[in-house]
Parts: C-alpha cells; sequence; structure tokens
C-alpha cells in the first residue's frame, strides 16, 4: 500500500481481505483469534450463562409477540458459534417455540469461522454443502437447517417470517471513516478581491477551498522511514514494539467521503461549526441496522410487511448517547497494540454509535422501534444473571463453583473499563406506540 487512503479501506483490507485479512487468512496453525490461546475473549466465552440469558431473552420475546410461527434465527458475525450454541440448547428446553423455528442462518465471511461454527453446532463429521446462497448443514441442536452467507443480503427475506436476529460484538469490527472540523484560510486573492461576487468565489471552491469551518478525512499512509516513536507519539505502554508501518494523517484536501459522510445525520452536521470536532462515521452500521429494521418492521417502498415481528439485538461496546471518536484500538494476544503494526494479525476495533444505530434504524422502517442502549450489567442482571449462575453452581464441584461466580461477576462489572459497564445492549423491536418494554429495557414477560 502506497497510500493515502480511507480508514474505512485499511480497517477492511486487515480484516477480511481474501489473502492475509484477520478474519478469513490469518488463523495460523494451532490458534484462533478468540479465547485464551488468542487475541481476545468475548463474553459467550467467559460464561454460558451469558449465551443462555440471551436465548432466554429471544424465548420471552417471542412469547410477548403471541408466539408467532415462521420463526428465523439470524447470527451476524457469529465468532466460533459459542453464543449461538448457548442459545440452541436453552431453547431446546422450550419445546413450542422449538417446533416453529424453521431455519438458522449465520452471517460469516470467514471460511475458518464457517467451518468452526459447523463443527460445534452440527458436529465434526457433519458436512457443509454448497448451496446457490451460500452453505449448509443440519443443526444437532433442533434438527433444523443451518445456512451460512457472507452477507447479511445473502439471507432470504419474508414478510411471512419472524426473524430473531442477534450481533454481538459485531459492529465494533466494521470500518469507520473518521473526519475533523479544520478552519481553511480564505484563498488570498478572493479574501482581497472585493469586487468577485459571491457565486464566483463558490464557483472558486470547486476547485480549491474558499476558506472557513470544514470537513477532513483522515487516511492512513506509511510511516516514513526514519520514524521513531516519539515522532508518532506513541505511547510509554507501546513503545516497547517496533514503530507501526502506517500512520493516519489529515487530508490536506476535500475527498470524497468528507463532503457527504458527515452530512448523514444532524447529530454530525451539529459540530461542524466547532473547530476541531472529531466524528467517526460507520456507513456499514447504517447499512446493517437499516437491513434489521426492514426485516421486523417492513419497509413500504420495497418489502411491505403486513404485521411486524420479530426482533434484533445487538450487543458491543461504545458510549451510550455520544459520537465516538478516537476509539480506533489493536488488540494481539490481549494486549492493547498499535492499530497500524502488522496489519492482518492484529485485531481492529472501535467504539459503536448506538445512537447511530438507533436513527438508522427509524428512519427505515416505520414498523419498528428501538429500546436502550442500557448498560450490559443492567441488562444481565434484569434477566437473572446471579439466579442463573446460582442454579448452575449447585450442580457442580466447590472449585467450579467459584469459576462460574467469578465468570458471571466480569460480566456484570461496573468498574472503570468493566465489561458492564463498557458493554451496552440495543432492541429493534415490532412498533407498538412504546406500550410494551422488552424484558432487560424495563419490561416483563407478557404471554
Amino acid at each position: 500500500m502506497t497510500g493515502p487512503i480511507p480508514l474505512a479501506s485499511f480497517m477492511r483490507m486487515c480484516l477480511t481481505a481474501d489473502v492475509g485479512g484477520y478474519y478469513t487468512g490469518a488463523i495460523e496453525q494451532g490458534r484462533d483469534q478468540f479465547g485464551q490461546r488468542g487475541d481476545f475473549i468475548t463474553s459467550p466465552e467467559i460464561s454460558q450463562v451469558f449465551g443462555e440469558l440471551i436465548g432466554i431473552w429471544f424465548v420471552a420475546e417471542w412469547m410477548s409477540q403471541g408466539k408467532p410461527k415462521g420463526v428465523e434465527l439470524v447470527e451476524v458475525g457469529p465468532g466460533r458459534g459459542t453464543l449461538m450454541d448457548d442459545m440452541l440448547r436453552t431453547m431446546k428446553n422450550f419445546p413450542q417455540l422449538a417446533s416453529n423455528i424453521e431455519a438458522i442462518y449465520m452471517v460469516e465471511a470467514s471460511k475458518e469461522l464457517r467451518e468452526a461454527q459447523k463443527n460445534l453446532l452440527c458436529g465434526q463429521n457433519a458436512t457443509l454443502e454448497k448451496t446457490d446462497a451460500g452453505w449448509r448443514s443440519i443443526s444437532k441442536s433442533l434438527n433444523v437447517p443451518i445456512f451460512w452467507a457472507e452477507t447479511i443480503k445473502g439471507v432470504p427475506q419474508s414478510a411471512n417470517k419472524t426473524p430473531f436476529i442477534v450481533a454481538h460484538e459485531f459492529f465494533d469490527a466494521l470500518p469507520i471513516h473518521a473526519f475533523q472540523v479544520v478552519n481553511i484560510p480564505v484563498p488570498k486573492q478572493l479574501e482581497d478581491n472585493e469586487e468577485t461576487p459571491l457565486s464566483a468565489k463558490v464557483q472558486h471552491g470547486s476547485k480549491a477551498p474558499t476558506g472557513g469551518l470544514q470537513w477532513r478525512e483522515m487516511v492512513v499512509t506509511p510511516v516514513p522511514e526514519g520514524t521513531t516513536h516519539a515522532d508518532l507519539g506513541t505511547p510509554k505502554s507501546e513503545q516497547h514494539a517496533p514503530v507501526p508501518e502506517f500512520q493516519m494523517t489529515l487530508s490536506p484536501s476535500v475527498t470524497r467521503h468528507s463532503k457527504y459522510l458527515p452530512e448523514m445525520s444532524p447529530r454530525y452536521k451539529a459540530l461542524r461549526n466547532t473547530d476541531h470536532a472529531m466524528i467517526e462515521v460507520c456507513p456499514d452500521a447504517s447499512l446493517y441496522a437499516s437491513e434489521f429494521a426492514h426485516r421486523i418492521g417492513g419497509d413500504a417502498k420495497h418489502s411491505p410487511k403486513p404485521k411486524p415481528s420479530g426482533a434484533a439485538l445487538i450487543l458491543d461496546y461504545g458510549p451510550l448517547d455520544t459520537i465516538p471518536l478516537n476509539s480506533l484500538r489493536g488488540i494481539r494476544q490481549h494486549k492493547r497494540v498499535s492499530p497500524f503494526s502488522e496489519p492482518g494479525l492484529v485485531d481492529l476495533s472501535v467504539d459503536v454509535d448506538f445512537m447511530g444505530i438507533a436513527e438508522a434504524a427509524l428512519n427505515a422502517s416505520e414498523g419498528i422501534e428501538v429500546h436502550g442502549p442500557v448498560d450490559q450489567a443492567s441488562f444481565l442482571e434484569a434477566m437473572g444473571i446471579s439466579e442463573r449462575a446460582k442454579m448452575l453452581a449447585k450442580k457442580t464441584s466447590p472449585e467450579r463453583a467459584k469459576d462460574i461466580e467469578k465468570a458471571w461477576r466480569r460480566l456484570v462489572d461496573r468498574g472503570p473499563g468493566g465489561m458492564g459497564k463498557v458493554y451496552k445492549a440495543l432492541a429493534i423491536l415490532p412498533e407498538n406506540d412504546g406500550r410494551r418494554k422488552p424484558v432487560g429495557f424495563g419490561g416483563d414477560v407478557s404471554a
């Protein structure tokens, strides 16, 4: 790469490139991205109780919606399949719901992870058949087909189906564009010539900036030879590693993205008059949020749905109600590293703009409403995590009981950087004028 390129392009190449992508081509022999041997550990890997409670949440939502038929489970970014495995094991205990689940869809771009998911959910000896839309096998838990697609567009959409969608630590891996407001001096030839009409000055701006506060895009470029950590302002905690191969700099001129992405939302526009204001924009997050909303609430123009049904539960990390900024991070072997070092071998992630997701979903369909975000601790406590963990602990050894206790408390830790505080939950439901709040968001089950 010679650069400069948008940050989103850099992230996409690092994470999902056909050759050398972190999720699609960088799995080394004997390790994967997840768990103690990998680079990070997720909530389902910490405790089975997490996935069980997510399963219970969808059971409660199915009951509250009148036990609709034609249920389809959809997970985007399924990792190794641990969350879905725990959900299915839980749902199997509710025969009436289990009998109404017609299919399971896994949205996964990685060949290696698809294979891992198939082994866990279908069995080591199960076959992964190629289909016109992706791949297919049979769930060992519910004996229903599991389909794999590379994108959400590969999952069939029907007005007669009830989609239950889960996205856990998916949105944080979607590529972002970063922008900063800069104050551009008025070109001297325009400033001095008072006879130049305003229209001419505007036309001149199509070739050169006319001055004032404008958005500029942050781009990624190679680090020049001889650059030191001091030159890059690298934190002392990361200076033991080699100087990163790439760096993020401010584009000296307008880019096509800086012209329209900061205009996507009134929230972004409001910051344009603040010098040095920064924002991160994730177009892919808006597309997925819109897709979830269409499938649940319908779209009057393209995919009408006579009766909205289904639900989407999004669990990820990010601020409750502000726009993320400077949130790009790199993780390798459970440690923070430069996101611009060792491309393809380092996990890249960003804070999720939950308000942006809610805005995109509400704009996409009049048949949905959004609840949350709420912090993960509040959500899991409302779902009964302590009660479930205690029941589980009673059935095992004292040593194992201590591990269960430690694990569930980690999930609801509200301390600085604690998972219970940093992670959030947001739900997209069929529109009902706010008459019913879902479980975990202030509501109870209403069968």
